[in-house]
């Protein structure tokens, strides 16, 4: 379990829908693990849930194939790995990293967010808003992130895009594939969902009662997981709120390392090292990236587990489908507006900015380029621009 899965970490580039295509072709396709209905089943219930769905599938998968709770660490902890090395790696060096050459690589990387942010929203509007409802829910959810700033806004949104879908997104159950059996029992699974809300209610107390950093840094990195709906990208806005704003992480360190997260393989919740290295308050360094990393990335897991012998039950419901309808329509409107602030105001400076980060985008849409070559070419560019 543990090697299958590592190689997929050091190769799957692309984020997470191409992360489902790699382990299609490699668990059910080659060596033929499940098969493709329990696949595209598994695949439902992750993307129903909130968190980092390519891990979330990668666990799940695990827990199948490897007999339950000890084969769905090992295949997490070999996807993910790779990639928070690489990041970790990354944030011990930007210090060193200065000068011109230094200045024009980290602007390249920030008109790289631009670029993958924009085709995101570009994808996930087709597909999550596309009627008059899901976009009105979306633009409303603009409006509550505009005027209620902050991690609360954010939240407000999805849950306030949840309760619209129960009134304007009903109708539309969508198709139920076969049955899935996982060896998790509903006891653990119950397990798994109290310590769920358990690590969201009780780090703010304990931060409240010894303002201790630590617990405030895994509370800050654990609520953003909890409440990623919509696909890795989403991410982007939530832990902006939670490290840029305090002051953790200033706002260029922040995007260029969400720019490098686009460039190497594996999932883009592994930016979390970085960020967890790089902050100013400590822990910082590889506790804080260690910190970081698996708060950033608990609540999906704990979720998936615990959902699994539910999941049958849950799924055949039509509020639940169309609860998730409105809250997945509120999410693009979260991400639209971080694509204006902080992703554009932070990155497109001059119509040369614009120049490259439309060429970006357009490499990624039309020409279905790789991130990792767009990453190259636009920190390349940004690097001649500054020595011009």
């Amino acid at each position: 379990m543990f090697w299958a899965f590592l190689k997929l970490g050091l190769t799957s580039f692309g984020g997470p829908i191409a992360h489902l295509g790699y382990f299609r072709n490699e668990l059910v396709v080659r060596r033929q693990w499940l098969d493709e209905a329990a696949y595209a089943d598994l695949v439902a219930l992750c993307q129903f849930l909130p968190g980092p769905a390519s891990s979330q599938v990668g666990f799940s998968l695990g827990v199948l194939r490897g007999n339950g709770l000890l084969g769905g660490l090992a295949a997490w902890f070999a996807f993910t790995m790779p990639s928070a090395i690489i990041l970790f790696a990354f944030a011990l060096g930007a210090a060193a990293f200065t000068g011109p050459v230094a200045e024009g690589f980290v602007h390249g990387l920030k008109l790289v967010a631009v670029a993958v942010v924009a085709q995101a929203i570009w994808g996930m509007a087709r597909t999550l808003t596309p009627d008059r409802a899901r976009a009105g829910i979306a633009l409303f959810a603009v409006a509550v992130v505009v005027f209620f700033s902050g991690s609360l806004g954010q939240i407000a949104a999805i849950g306030l895009g949840a309760c619209a879908g129960l009134w304007l997104c009903r109708g539309e159950d969508a198709p139920i594939s076969g049955h899935l059996s996982f060896p998790v029992s509903r006891r653990s699974g119950g397990v798994a969902l109290v310590l769920f809300v358990a690590f969201l209610l009780l780090p703010p107390l304990v931060v409240t009662a010894t303002g201790s950093q630590g617990f405030a840094l895994f509370d800050a990195f654990y609520r953003s997981g909890a409440f990623v709906f919509g696909g890795g990208h989403v991410v982007l806005p939530l832990l902006q709120a939670q490290v840029v704003q305090p002051g953790w992480v200033d706002n260029e360190a922040f995007l260029a390392g969400y720019g490098l997260a686009q460039a190497v393989p594996g999932p883009l919740f592994t930016f979390a090292a970085y960020l967890g290295a790089v902050m100013s308050p400590a822990p910082n360094g590889l506790a804080g990236a260690a910190i970081a990393l698996v708060a950033l990335l608990l609540p999906g897991i704990l979720l998936v587990y615990g959902m699994l012998p539910f999941w049958d039950a849950l799924r055949s419901r039509p509020v639940a489908q169309a609860a998730m309808r409105g809250a997945n329509a509120a999410v693009v409107g979260i991400l639209g507006a971080a694509l204006y602030s902080p992703v554009w105001t932070s990155a497109v400076l001059t119509p040369r900015d614009f120049a490259l980060a439309l060429t970006g985008f357009l490499l990624l849409t039309v020409w279905k380029a790789p991130p990792w070559i767009v990453v190259a070419l636009l920190a390349a560019a940004g690097m001649t621009l500054h020595l011009i």
